[in-house]
């Protein structure tokens, strides 16, 4: 089985509390007092403390149309990329000589080569390393991007893989859009990075992280318009239904005990969850859904506070973060959960 040996997070420096962006926000965006009302309080409930961005926030005002945009995200985003892909290295002890695939995933930019092409050479990678580049997971990249991992290192069993998550959501701002689904998506989202490494069953490498048991990649039919990208000229548009929430209430709990019990486990029997962000809603319903104490999600709100939603980032900076707690004892088991544009989830077993 695949065996996680190394996690990293990083986040970009300038770092804002939340009053500091809704006030900065709203400037950019000017609007009538109806809608700056709406937006203050969609920033008070989003279970947000502090945000970082990769830019100065009066920066932000001076990106004129998407091509703009992206290009500072191109620039960026390979920094951030760089970062995570260092640390992760360093917390596994190894060379990035070592390895023999990378898998990487945003949502954020367009990069064409792809973003591991771009800082393969600064890195160390190899030129006959194998590239994956995704695109249009979203929020679940990171556990979709682990399971991609797992699926190839099962073919390379000695092999070496690295992840990288990296997402820049501050350069999909709408200023002039005071929709609804855009002033929550603007209340929520923040920048940073993630990078994981793993081996396969065969390689030596040791590490104290999780071996993968299981993935599970799921689609949830007549859910194509409630989560994603509206592509256009200033750039990518947030499609978020309102309903979001409900939906996650009739599939997901459903979902995640099915997954468990073709393992003979119930929700009861993990004792490390590493669940994606979306929102103090959805992970409300999560709970509920669960049945978990407080304590299972805590990890997650407190990431959701410190830094807002990644999207693909997330869950790797909350494993990372659940391993520097002091790792779970042996034979227990976590699970990684994600969802994702689709409407779509990602399931990720893991047991150490």
């Amino acid at each position: 089985m695949t065996r996680i040996a190394g996690v990293s997070g990083v986040l970009p420096p300038h770092r804002y509390r939340q009053g500091e962006l809704g006030a900065g926000l709203a400037a950019l965006r000017g609007g009538t007092g109806d809608e700056l009302a709406l937006a203050e309080r969609f920033f008070a409930g989003a279970g947000v403390e502090f945000r970082h961005l990769m830019f100065p926030l009066e920066r932000y005002g001076e990106f004129d149309g998407f091509g703009q945009a992206n290009d500072a995200w191109l620039e960026a985003a390979s920094e951030l990329a760089h970062r995570s892909a260092e640390l992760a290295l360093r917390s596994a002890g190894m060379d990035a000589e070592q390895v023999d695939v990378v898998v990487s995933t945003t949502v954020t930019g367009i990069a064409v080569p792809s973003l591991e092409a771009r800082i393969a050479s600064r890195l160390g990678l190899r030129q006959d390393v194998r590239r994956v580049p995704l695109f249009g997971l979203g929020c679940a990249g990171g556990a979709g991007g682990l399971a991609v991992v797992d699926e190839v290192l099962a073919g390379r069993p000695g092999g070496v893989a690295l992840l990288l998550a990296t997402e820049l959501c501050s350069l999909t701002l709408q200023r002039t859009d005071v929709s609804p689904p855009n002033l929550l998506a603007t209340a929520l989202f923040g920048d940073g990075a993630g990078a994981l490494l793993a081996v396969g069953e065969e390689h030596p490498a040791a590490g104290g992280g999780p071996t993968v048991v299981a993935t599970r990649s799921r689609l949830y039919p007549g859910t194509e318009r409630l989560l994603g990208w509206q592509v256009g000229a200033s750039g990518f548009g947030i499609l978020l239904g309102p309903d979001l929430p409900e939906l996650v209430r009739l599939h997901v709990g459903e979902e995640v005990a099915s997954f468990l019990a073709a393992h003979d486990l119930k929700p009861g029997d993990v004792g490390s969850w590493v669940c994606h962000p979306g929102g103090p809603r959805v992970l409300d319903v999560l709970g509920e859904e669960l049945c978990l104490p407080d304590a299972a999600l805590a990890p997650s709100r407190e990431s959701l506070a410190r830094c807002g939603n990644l999207s693909s980032a997330s869950v790797l900076h909350i494993l990372r973060d659940v391993i520097d707690q002091g790792p779970p004892p042996p034979g227990s088991f976590g699970l990684m959960l994600a969802l994702g544009p689709g409407f779509s989830s990602e399931l990720v077993l893991l047991r150490w």
